[in-house]
């Protein structure tokens, strides 16, 4: 069908983005509202069009012709929304199922894959398409990794995560919920013809500052604090916080520090507003 044959196709370089990542086709599509073509043009070099439309960093963008084209224009030279576009799709596709390629017939080759991450998922989607056996082990109850732990509700609604990861499930691919891998010579007795890792950098940075360990348990680092909200572990906190840092997890940390019912959050950087990694 049409998405088999994507698979096997080529697409122009684009600066910014992945090769075989066909921004100008996805995007005609969405001008001419065809949601679900443009979703499943996304889907095969993209496997979360609906997560990324939310949560990119958006390099590409950056990359855009249409900024220079112009430039020197009375217009305002900015680029195309590539990343919210994503998005557009996503939200509008409606039931894509019948659309997704269908389990392949066995090769007879069983893989593993560590971590229940996007890096696993598009490992196991790829290869499932392939005609493998995948497994992925995650010791957490449900897939997704840091999408699911580190990021925001208010900026991913947890549907989304479950509909991108149970499209990845329905290929045939195997979840082991709960199934943390403490031995990879273990696993290795399983018959598995192949491991992927896929664990992801699972460690915030701590500060050796004064008075860090007399605050005990009032200093957080940001990415296990995230992962607490997420799962419901903290629901409340104190009157006043203060970030410190400027990328994305210290903007995760203060939003959600307010929606916890802080009345004073302040966001304190080394660098100036402008040098801030934080997406715009």
């Amino acid at each position: 069908g049409r998405t088999s044959r994507i698979f096997s196709s080529r697409h122009r370089l684009s600066v910014g983005l992945p090769r075989t990542h066909p921004v100008p086709e996805y995007i005609r599509l969405i001008s001419e509202r065809r949601y679900a073509d443009a979703y499943m043009i996304n889907w095969v070099s993209n496997v979360f069009p609906g997560v990324l439309g939310r949560t990119c960093d958006r390099p590409c963008e950056p990359a855009c012709r249409r900024g220079r084209v112009e430039a020197g224009t009375p217009h305002q030279a900015e680029p195309v929304a590539i990343c919210r576009l994503k998005r557009v799709a996503a939200d509008h596709k409606g039931d894509v199922s019948k659309r997704m390629p269908k389990p392949a017939a066995s090769n007879g080759k069983r893989v593993a894959c560590v971590g229940g991450g996007p890096a696993s998922l598009t490992v196991a989607r790829d290869l499932a398409v392939a005609g493998y056996q995948v497994t992925v082990f995650d010791g957490e109850a449900k897939a997704g990794g840091f999408i699911r732990s580190q990021i925001p509700r208010f900026r991913l609604p947890e549907q989304v995560i479950d509909e991108e990861c149970q499209q990845v499930f329905d290929l045939g691919v195997t979840f082991a919920a709960n199934s943390y891998v403490a031995s990879m010579k273990q696993l290795l007795t399983q018959g598995y013809d192949a491991i992927f890792v896929g664990t992801g950098a699972p460690r915030g940075r701590d500060l050796p500052l004064p008075g860090r360990a007399e605050a005990g348990k009032q200093a957080h680092i940001g990415i296990d604090w995230l992962a607490s909200v997420s799962f419901g572990h903290i629901n409340k906190v104190g009157r006043r916080v203060i970030v410190l840092g400027g990328g994305n997890t210290a903007m995760d940390c203060c939003r959600s520090a307010k929606r916890l019912g802080a009345d004073d959050v302040k966001v304190v950087v080394r660098s100036g507003f402008d040098e801030m990694k934080a997406s715009p």
